[in-house]
């Protein structure tokens, strides 16, 4: 494939496709992976023909609207929604320049998605981690 033949957004796509497998510990780039860069890309034109065709695409910023569909395809999923407003209102609050949080807020924050991500991996893959003895 030549890359140079694509245009702009989807080799930055493509990018993000990989930046997401790799960060996931996949061996392969799925189609899944392109999807969801193609989903969550600025200005992208994927999202809006999804929606005018009908489709149910949630804002993935909205964790209390993520944490609803998990419940929806694993009942043994809860989350308490404080933790989930806040990480929300954090990701759009602090994404644009100027807009900083504190040493505490962070430190907060940073414990909030620990927790949340723990809770996930245990209800999404409850295989226990391997031994590192």
């Amino acid at each position: 494939m030549r890359m140079d033949k694509l245009t702009s957004r989807f080799q930055q796509a493509l990018a993000d496709a990989q930046s997401l497998a790799v960060g996931r510990d996949h061996q392969f780039l799925e189609p899944a992976h392109v999807l969801l860069a193609l989903l969550d890309s600025q200005g992208g034109t994927v999202r809006p023909l999804l929606v005018k065709a009908g489709a149910d695409v949630p804002r993935t910023h909205d964790l209390r609207r993520l944490s609803a569909l998990v419940t929806a395809a694993y009942p043994d999923w809860s989350a308490d929604e404080e933790p989930l407003v806040r990480l929300t209102h954090a990701a759009v609050l602090y994404r644009y320049p100027g807009g900083h949080a504190t040493a505490d807020e962070a430190r907060d924050l940073l414990r909030d998605a620990h927790a949340l991500r723990l809770r996930l991996t245990s209800v999404l893959d409850p295989s226990p981690p391997p031994s590192t003895a």
